[in-house]
């Protein structure tokens, strides 16, 4: 059973433990980054941007290191990828942008989907036969949006009209139904990592204002000022997601009233998100989009 009101202080000690979070610069996931440092990890904040990334390494404190990662760029997710040496006991794939208006990523895929999803799928894949413990993927009730599928035939939106709400439901789906399909995968292998979700609530954060005019922004802004709760609030649902005895293929939210805010505990998904077919023919479909087999998924830990 949940532990109620689990909070920082409830986190375990992770001295000489490992920890990749992606996107830490800020927000939910510098939030999460600095969670970990507190326990004692060494916590390797996955960035864009270097330079915001020492920012925010300095305020996360701890033992911690900044490297680049573009998930938008398969070249810069391969780079980060082959130059990592050693274990790993955890990966959070945090990152994430939201409601963009229509672009593409270095290799063509619809921003959102390709940055959500296909960016953190080629991520874990080639990094875990490092991995020793488990990976987590923050994904979001906006799974719900949209049509509340994956759009198999075009996930690009190249033949329909682009719907930046639907868009994102779709990467967040997409988050779920990995996870859903990892967990699947690793347990065949006999592996002992765990693969889970995490979703942060209605958490103040810069997400989903990039390229926007001030006009539709402000007022986003001001509504997260009054209703939304912390980034470090926002953070729990992962940290507990990450160090807590759950099952593999969990999914972690807060418990408060439409898991807007709260504390963590166990939370549900659409019927969409756990269709065990769905999840596979996405894997299909990934392996194919991102060119990562996978014969990779080793799930060995070495």
């Amino acid at each position: 059973m949940t532990q109620m009101r689990w909070n920082f202080d409830d986190m375990p000690r992770l001295d000489g433990r490992t920890v990749i979070v992606t996107g830490a610069s800020s927000g939910v996931g510098m939030a999460t980054a600095r969670g970990f440092a507190r326990a004692g990890a060494h916590v390797v904040l996955a960035v864009r941007s270097l330079e915001r990334g020492r920012e925010a390494a300095r305020a996360v404190r701890g033992s911690n290191e900044v490297r680049r990662l573009d998930l938008a760029d398969l070249a810069s997710v391969r780079e980060f990828a082959e130059s990592w040496h050693g274990t790993i006991d955890v990966l959070v794939n945090n990152a994430g942008v939201a409601m963009v208006p229509p672009s593409r990523t270095a290799d063509g895929f619809e921003m959102q989907f390709g940055t959500n999803h296909l960016g953190h799928f080629a991520l874990t894949n080639l990094l875990l036969p490092h991995i020793t413990d488990r990976v987590v993927a923050l994904a979001s009730g906006a799974h719900r949006f949209g049509t509340g599928v994956i759009d198999f035939e075009d996930p690009h939106f190249e033949h329909r009209q682009y719907n930046p709400i639907a868009a994102y439901g779709q990467s967040k789906l997409a988050n779920l139904l990995f996870v859903l399909e990892l967990q699947r995968r690793l347990e065949r292998r006999g592996s002992p990592v765990r693969a889970l979700a995490a979703h942060p609530g209605y958490t103040a954060s810069n997400l989903g204002t990039h390229g926007r005019s001030r006009l539709l922004t402000t007022p986003a802004r001001l509504a997260g000022a009054l209703l939304a709760q912390q980034p470090g609030m926002g953070a729990l649902p992962s940290l507990y997601a990450a160090t807590q005895d759950l099952p593999g293929g969990s999914y972690v939210g807060p418990d408060g009233r439409h898991e807007m805010h709260g504390h963590p505990t166990l939370v549900g998904r659409s019927a969409q998100a756990s269709d065990p077919e769905a999840a596979k023919r996405l894997w299909d479909l990934s392996t194919q989009l991102t060119g990562i087999s996978d014969t990779t998924l080793t799930g060995t830990g070495n």
